[in-house]
């Protein structure tokens, strides 16, 4: 399966650079994944189209301000890093750049020294080991010293940092926001409840797979990189008790789909309290075991989320979705509109 079925046309000037002043007053495309019918509406009318009974499963995830600039201590050369995840106690896993500055031994300085981070390991694929060092506690440094790690796309500033988060943003350690939760306020969360919509949490940092396109031809040839997820008992029982009922479960974001999806794999379709690592990689021929809908922001050409959705409603589905956002000038990516995918879309 070529990555080249996976293009699409879109126009810059669709790049949503900046959030709206209201979070539910983004755009929706509602797609029914079986017949392919498509209909507009705004994102606080999403409501219409949920019922009583309805599971939606969030990602709880908070974003690190993981951007650091610093300065190499022997020749005060600006240094770029972006930390992506602890790996032992101290040691994160980061990009750099420029990468070629560095070498183990290294020593990049933040803040007059507030922060350090020496290199300890250099490896594939850009991505350097730090040791950090510091005094105090790492968090509150890293909310006075870094800003959040937006995607390469978006080159206006972000005036308001909370705005790259989810109202509802809870366990650190992502270093990028699952942006489909971006749409939803406490208002909305609030009316969803008292309608009888189940609320429920997972959590998945989101890690260096977003960061990296896919560069084979062939998308089975692909390399996932892990990313850690965890699921409480209460979500489990919760999600265990709709699908013995036969109710919906719509994954708020890609990355709550894929947490989904593979405690659901691991286990034979049954959701357990859970705590581990995935590389799970969903295109079209994977049978979805857990969810039955989909809320989601559109996606980058050719990229592994867009192979999500396409396995969800079909790529030739998805494609004639998206060119009809692109005539519609949706908003695209983190910042942008959002679709929901399921089947018998009707208010």
């Amino acid at each position: 399966m070529n990555v080249s079925l996976f293009d699409y046309e879109l126009p810059d000037n669709l790049i949503a650079q900046t959030p709206l002043v209201n979070r539910s007053d983004s755009r929706l495309l509602l797609l029914d994944k079986k017949t392919g019918e498509t209909h507009h509406e705004h994102f606080h009318n999403i409501i219409s189209y949920l019922k009583k009974g309805d599971v939606l499963v969030l990602n709880d995830t908070k974003v690190i301000p993981a951007r650091l600039i610093g300065e190499k201590e022997e020749t005060g050369a600006v240094i770029e890093l972006l930390l992506l995840k602890e790996v032992e106690e101290n040691k994160w896993e980061c990009l750099a750049k420029p990468a070629k500055r560095l070498r183990v031994g290294t020593i990049v300085s933040f803040g007059s020294g507030v922060l350090k981070a020496k290199v300890t390991e250099k490896k594939e694929e850009g991505i350097t080991i730090v040791e950090l060092q510091y005094k105090g506690i790492l968090m509150e440094i890293l909310e006075h010293l870094g800003t959040m790690p937006l995607p390469p796309y978006i080159h206006e500033k972000l005036c308001d940092q909370t705005r790259y988060q989810t109202v509802y943003a809870k366990n650190i350690g992502s270093a990028a926001a699952p942006t489909a939760g971006l749409h939803f306020t406490e208002e909305l969360l609030q009316a969803l409840e008292a309608k009888g919509i189940i609320i429920t949490f997972v959590t998945l940092h989101v890690g260096l797979g977003t960061f990296r396109p896919v560069e084979v031809e062939n998308i089975k040839d692909h390399h996932m990189h892990t990313e850690f997820y965890q699921m409480t008992a209460e979500t489990a029982s919760i999600l265990n008790r709709a699908k013995k009922e036969g109710r919906r479960i719509i994954a708020v974001g890609t990355t709550s789909a894929r947490t989904l999806e593979a405690i659901a794999t691991k286990n034979n379709g049954v959701f357990k309290k859970e705590a581990d690592e995935t590389s799970i990689f969903i295109y079209p021929g994977y049978t979805f075991k857990a969810i039955d809908g989909l809320i989601t922001n559109f996606h980058l050409p050719k990229s592994t989320l867009l192979m999500l959705v396409s396995a969800l409603a079909g790529r030739e589905q998805i494609l004639s979705a998206y060119k009809e956002a692109v005539e519609e000038k949706y908003r695209f990516f983190s910042f942008g509109d959002a679709m929901f995918i399921t089947d018998n879309i009707k208010k």
